[in-house]
């Protein structure tokens, strides 16, 4: 279970970058990369300013609406090979496009399969075709349901002066663990439900398990 550290410790932008996104179907736009110091983990966690974020601050600053960010965590197998077994490269694109309408941030999290790695993940998914779900496998390989901790995603909210912001997620832990770090979460709003032949269990679990805010139709 998450636990959030007595003090927070102050992380810093070590770099800022422009990079040019195009996605497989033809959406474009530009983002802000950003590289920090200092971060709990250790690891190399993106945070990429999207729209006019800059006046999304200053508003937020000002007691206006706060701007909208994602924590997502990376999937390789989804964000970039497409893979059907998860709803992660489809909200990966449906946030950075949300997120740019109005300003705000999107970070990307080096914490693949809910933070027990790649191959671990990959060994969890051969679990799956013998009958597990997705949390009853990475139990049956000795790691957590969920292992993610976001103390790295607060200390790169706070570096980009974002102590209050509107939450796009459709995960419950991610909220109750930012507000425990200190991050105002004002509003919780849900992703599109990207539903596929393979992934209607995995989606069904998350929302029946962890409460994950999943609008599944009807079955028949």
């Amino acid at each position: 279970m998450f636990e959030a550290p007595a003090a927070l410790a102050k992380a810093t932008i070590r770099r800022q970058v422009s990079v040019p996104l195009r996605f497989p179907d033809g959406y474009a736009t530009s983002a802000r990369v950003m590289t920090f110091d200092g971060l709990a983990d250790g690891k190399e966690h993106l945070a990429l300013g999207l729209g006019d974020w800059q006046r999304a601050l200053t508003k937020s600053a000002a007691g206006g609406r706060a701007p909208l960010v994602r924590p997502h965590s990376e999937c390789l197998t989804g964000d970039v090979f497409g893979s059907q077994r998860c709803d992660c490269g489809p909200q990966l694109r449906e946030a950075v496009e949300r997120i740019a309408e109005q300003g705000g941030f999107l970070l990307y999290l080096r914490q693949e399969g809910r933070g027990i790695g790649l191959y671990a993940k990959l060994d969890a998914y051969a679990l799956q075709d013998d009958g597990l779900d997705t949390y009853q496998a990475n139990v049956a390989l000795g790691r957590g349901e969920d292992e993610r901790d976001y103390t790295a995603a607060a200390q790169m909210l706070l570096a980009l002066g974002v102590d209050r912001l509107r939450l796009l997620s459709n995960n419950p832990d991610k909220a109750t663990q930012l507000e425990g770090l200190g991050i105002d979460v004002t509003q919780r709003i849900p992703t599109g439900v990207h539903l596929s032949a393979a992934n209607v269990r995995y989606l069904s679990v998350k929302a029946s398990h962890t409460a994950h805010t999943i609008e599944l139709p009807l079955a028949e």
